[in-house]
């Protein structure tokens, strides 16, 4: 069978996320596993991607198969929720070097709190697409299940607390360390694409346009919606990783923002622990 557009938008996506996977690896080790929450994110999404693609283009050679199709459509709708827990980590290192000269009106919890609605969002989607699954499978029809609504849903609470997030944090830049300013910068340039992606996925969801149905929408409208708008804003968080320091164990902490005995207080700065 020849290939559709569909189908070379997955090799598309299989060439730039294999890279994308590794640099995230990298990141990871370089940062730490335990202490870059953001960083496994990353890793997550990114084999979110390979394995959504690898799927859709199993469907050439099997496209009866109404479990691949599905499969491939529900990674694809996941796929926001560890983008924005990416950002937040980014933006939780700035923050964390805010608290180290001054007060701030983002405090630990309210970040742990943003990032387990953005968690809770992803397993409801995940759940949702599974039950469309499900649906399609015996109506022949797809969908849409109100628990990935209810996901979609959580994933705007979390992104427009984000943006007041950043906002936050940008007006404080001036206690932001030397080399850590870039952080903020990246989520703001990210920010932008991520409401693109986001705006595409609600319209899915809550929408009646067939044009954004997630397995027989306009081909054009989900690359340049969704998947042009994640590997943009990919290139910048691994852009900006690469360039960011290593900071030593003493001035880290854990990822969830817990301390291990005996680590200091003052360190919470590191991706995706907050104060």
């Amino acid at each position: 069978m020849a290939l559709t557009e569909q189908s070379n938008i997955s090799i598309a996506q299989i060439v730039i996320f294999v890279p994308s996977l590794f640099l995230a690896l990298v990141l990871a080790i370089r940062h730490g596993f335990g202490r870059s929450s953001g960083w496994f994110y990353l890793i997550a999404f990114s084999l979110a991607r390979i394995i959504g693609a690898s799927l859709q283009l199993a469907t050439i050679s099997d496209p009866t198969n109404i479990g691949l199709h599905v499969g491939a459509a529900t990674l694809q709708n996941i796929g926001l929720s560890p983008l924005i827990m990416v950002m937040l980590g980014l933006i939780g290192r700035a923050l964390g070097t805010i608290q180290n000269s001054t007060t701030s009106l983002i405090s630990q919890k309210r970040m742990r709190l943003i990032h387990v609605i953005a968690l809770v969002g992803l397993i409801l989607s995940a759940i949702g697409g599974s039950n469309s699954g499900s649906d399609l499978s015996k109506t022949g029809v797809y969908t849409v299940s109100s628990l990935t609504q209810a996901g979609i849903g959580l994933l705007i609470a979390a992104y427009v607390l984000l943006v007041l997030t950043t906002i936050v944090v940008a007006t404080q830049i001036s206690y932001v360390e030397s080399g850590e300013k870039r952080l903020v910068l990246a989520v703001g340039l990210s920010l932008p694409f991520l409401l693109i992606r986001l705006a595409y996925s609600a319209e899915s969801v809550y929408g009646h346009n067939s044009s954004f149905n997630q397995i027989s929408g306009n081909i054009n409208i989900q690359l340049g919606m969704a998947v042009i708008m994640e590997m943009i804003v990919t290139a910048i968080c691994e852009g900006i990783g690469m360039t960011l320091r290593k900071l030593p164990r003493s001035h880290t902490a854990a990822a969830t923002g817990y301390q291990q005995p005996g680590q200091q207080r003052e360190a919470d700065h590191e991706l995706g622990g907050y104060k």
